[in-house]
């Protein structure tokens, strides 16, 4: 047999082993090992042979009638079909960062761009519910961090999730999203849009998966562990007490990863888990430079380095992008009158209702008059409307 052909039939062992019943990381990197890491060994292997990599009777069954390997090759049939590759640990494109962890997935789906696994990236983690603070910081840092050179990584997931990858989009830059579900399952639902936008843009889409599975609770503590694995640290955002997002803090922290969180509105139930952590010794995040700043050197000469072949950064990306510089100094001049008054009376970080906003300014403008100011500056991307008739200042 050719090496190649030999190789690739090995990759095929590892995936039929991923698909065995009662086969986890653990168990098949020992497995694997114990074949002197040829996987593709497994497929000749007698019963009583199988039964001695110490894997459970009804998993050797599985794998010794025939059903693991035919059930590889339809796997691997499958992701090509959907425009996905899978890698094991033995492929170049392994992302080395995920064979750091106690226990790397033995298999990874992948769909986008593979060299962006072994890239440096920060995940960003948070609340599906957020508040409109939590969300502007969170699409904010991604951003900044995106335009400096790293990747974005998080979930995919309602909230924190999908504003840092759009803020990582938004920036030029690229995103990698770790999903719970097979490359195939889309979840949630109205993220469809965004994974094909995350493709283009020369990111990716990875799990540890297979196709067609399910968004099932258990899938995400797992998901979580590889999403902190796979970056060089955690940011957090917005987390209540009890949240997946402490999964991933924790995983970072076991698998000695940097964990960053912004600090938030102490009456905020979401504010719990970055302020928790910050308390724990995780570093107080309001700027992008707060994460820079304790990067490895070598990841920043790395990065430094990338930035200059792209060609010299542009005057404004040069500058912080902090909390003190959230709003464009020219845009607000640009401003008319009534707009610059009801752009001044909103927050950022929590919602003014119509009503009261009427009422604040009875003496200064008409309600037709404040009507129109708002209906300006939400077309001009500076306000956004939420329900209830709320309105926030954008960042």
């Amino acid at each position: 047999m050719q090496p190649k052909e030999r190789a690739e039939l090995n990759r095929l062992g590892w995936l039929a082993l991923v698909l065995t019943p009662g086969l986890g990381p653990t168990r098949i990197h020992r497995a694997v090992q114990m074949m002197g890491g040829e996987a593709s060994l497994l497929f000749d292997m007698p019963l009583t042979e199988l039964e001695g990599l110490r894997i459970p009777a009804h998993s050797a069954q599985f794998i010794g009638d025939g059903r693991a390997r035919a059930e590889a090759e339809k796997e691997a049939s499958l992701v090509q079909q959907n425009g996905g590759v899978y890698l094991t640990p033995q492929d170049a494109e392994y992302p080395p960062r995920l064979m750091e962890i106690y226990d790397p997935p033995a298999v990874l789906w992948v769909r986008g761009s593979v060299d962006l696994l072994g890239w440096p990236g920060i995940a960003v983690v948070g609340t599906r519910s957020p508040t409109p603070y939590g969300s502007g910081m969170a699409e904010l840092l991604s951003r900044d961090l995106a335009q400096r050179g790293l990747s974005i990584l998080s979930g995919m997931a309602r909230g924190i999730d999908t504003a840092a990858h759009k803020g990582a989009l938004d920036a030029g830059g690229r995103t990698l999203a770790v999903w719970g579900t097979g490359l195939d399952v889309v979840y949630p639902k109205e993220n469809k849009k965004l994974a094909e936008q995350t493709v283009a843009a020369g990111g990716a889409i990875i799990t540890e998966f297979p196709m067609g599975t399910f968004p099932a609770p258990q899938n995400f503590p797992i998901r979580n562990r590889t999403l902190s694995g796979i970056s060089v640290g955690v940011l957090v955002v917005e987390a209540a007490e009890y949240s997946g997002t402490r999964i991933t803090a924790r995983c970072a922290m076991e698998q000695n990863r940097d964990v960053f969180a912004v600090p938030g509105n102490v009456t905020n139930k979401n504010s719990w888990g970055p302020n928790t952590l910050i308390k724990q010794g995780a570093k107080l995040t309001a700027t992008w430079e707060d994460v820079w700043e304790d990067l490895p050197s070598q990841i920043r000469l790395l990065l430094e380095d990338a930035q200059g072949a792209r060609g010299p950064r542009r005057a404004d990306e040069s500058k912080p992008a902090g909390a003190a510089s959230l709003f464009n100094t020219q845009a607000e001049q640009a401003m008319s009158e009534h707009e610059r008054k009801v752009f001044a009376r909103l927050r950022h970080d929590e919602p003014v209702q119509l009503d009261g906003l009427m009422e604040q300014m009875e003496s200064e403008l008409g309600s037709a008059e404040i009507f129109t100011a708002l209906f300006e500056l939400e077309l001009a991307g500076r306000v956004k409307a939420l329900p209830g008739k709320h309105y926030v200042r954008c960042f």
